[in-house]
């Protein structure tokens, strides 16, 4: 057996601190660090600059869950990060207040914007994923796993490969806020160090994806991954020479139960409005999450306050479990702080929070997989957007690995200038194209897939 080293012995055996886990760093603007003097937070700033950027504004024509607006308005991947950021700020604060009891010298110092750290975090945790959802990703991956990108595998680094065939919109998103585009300023968007490590739920290179397909970072980004767990002070471990794996930063247990909760109960209120589920149905699994006490107090409120529509009932009961789980999720953190500071925590927040609520969140669980995930309008966007990024990749893809064709080069014009798509580099080149059509709209790949196919013509 391999004797640890000297650094890795201090990994496994001392903790994480607070005020070296909070940093208001920024990436790419080290230099300017010590110099800076502005009346607005760093973190204000971080969320300031999410915000009105546009990846973010994209992310209204891009799925959440179910196809994009007709007559009832569902969520997109937009409002669901806006709603994901609000519970965030009150996670990240109610934290806050609790732990600045526990530690008092924490009062006065960075710790105490870690609402505003989470929120902006939040905002930022979907902006890396493709168009169409979880179909889109399966789309990127299965085209250099099933079709025609198999063919490449020998031409492209082990590293690289492992990067496409396991392309993951969390990885994605930190690719988007650090790497530095053509054009771009370094550091890319110039984020603060602990709101970037806060959006990675997977901190380890794609190696170690495994079956779940989840990683946290591709291999061009990875140097600015362990730059910035080496000055937080986040726990490595991966030996020396391995492929880097760390452990979460803190944060990201809370802006992952932000987006734990929203997406699981958010859906089941789109699934009411859409009449997937009924009702009786939807009232039943949000009643659920509380004791049959507080249930009749809940209705009881309804009643006197003259709520007679299903679907604002639905919005007030949403409110009640979204309440609870929050709260049981700041419960958990508070409760696991020690294991968190460790590295050693098992789970996410939401699998470890009080029974009553855990059980109901899980049959929410079951009931989402089994009548809302399949449902006829989500498969069927799922198998039309499937078909769309497929077409997409094969003609890109293609492009770039044979880029003095023709009919390439007309697409390669095609390709915003920030990408490095004539890059001498091959793999390069192929990414260049993932992140093309990974930051498209679905609205904008369906019309390119459509031009492309010669269905859609721009006639006026």
């Amino acid at each position: 057996m391999k004797k640890p080293t000297f650094i890795e012995f201090l990994h496994y055996f001392c903790d994480m601190e607070w005020t070296q886990l909070i940093s208001n760093k920024r990436l790419g603007q080290e230099h300017k660090h010590a110099k800076r003097h502005d009346d607005r937070s760093e973190f204000k700033r971080d969320y300031d600059r999410l915000i009105y950027s546009a990846p973010f504004r994209r992310l209204q024509n891009k799925t959440q869950v179910f196809p994009l607006p007709g007559s009832v308005f569902v969520h997109n991947r937009l409002t669901h990060s806006l709603e994901v950021s609000s519970l965030g700020q009150s996670l990240g604060n109610d934290v806050c207040q609790q732990l600045k009891k526990r530690h008092p010298e924490l009062i006065g110092t960075l710790f105490e914007e870690i609402g505003t750290i989470v929120s902006a975090a939040c905002l930022a945790h979907d902006m890396g994923n493709p168009p169409f959802g979880h179909s889109g990703e399966k789309a990127i991956q299965t085209f250099f796993t099933e079709n025609n990108g198999k063919e490449l595998q020998s031409e492209l680094s082990s590293a690289f490969w492992q990067d496409i065939t396991h392309f993951e919109g969390n990885a994605n998103a930190f690719r988007l806020l650090t790497h530095r585009f053509i054009g771009r300023r370094p550091g890319g968007f110039d984020m603060t160090y602990t709101m970037l490590a806060s959006i990675v739920k997977y901190p380890y290179e794609s190696e170690f994806a495994g079956q779940h397909g989840k990683f946290g970072f591709f291999s061009s980004e990875k140097e600015t991954y362990q730059k910035i767990a080496n000055e937080l002070g986040i726990i490595c471990t991966s030996s020396q020479g391995q492929p880097l794996r760390f452990v979460r930063h803190p944060l990201v247990y809370l802006v992952e139960a932000a987006d734990d909760i929203c997406y699981e109960i958010m859906d089941i209120e789109d699934s009411h409005k859409l009449k997937i589920l009924s009702y009786e149905e939807t009232r039943d699994l949000l009643l659920n999450f509380f004791d049959y006490k507080t249930q009749e107090h809940i209705l009881q409120r309804i009643k006197e306050e003259g709520v007679t529509d299903e679907n604002e009932q639905v919005v007030y009961l949403r409110a009640c479990v979204i309440g609870v789980l929050e709260k049981a999720c700041v419960d958990t953190f508070i409760d696991h702080e020690e294991e968190l500071l460790s590295g050693t925590f098992s789970g996410s927040l939401i699998e470890n929070i009080a029974e009553p609520q855990r059980k109901a969140y899980q049959y929410c669980r079951k009931i989402s997989y089994q009548k809302i995930y399949h449902s006829k309008p989500v498969l069927d966007v799922e198998l039309s957007g499937y078909k769309i990024m497929e077409t997409l990749m094969y003609i890109f893809i293609g492009a770039a690995i044979n880029p003095d064709k023709f009919y390439s080069q007309q697409l390669i014009r095609r390709v915003s200038s920030q990408y490095d798509i004539n890059s001498p580099e091959e793999e390069k080149r192929i990414m260049a194209v993932l992140d093309y059509i990974s930051g498209m709209t679905d609205i904008y790949a369906l019309d390119l897939y459509q031009k492309a196919n010669g269905i859609s013509l721009p006639i006026v």
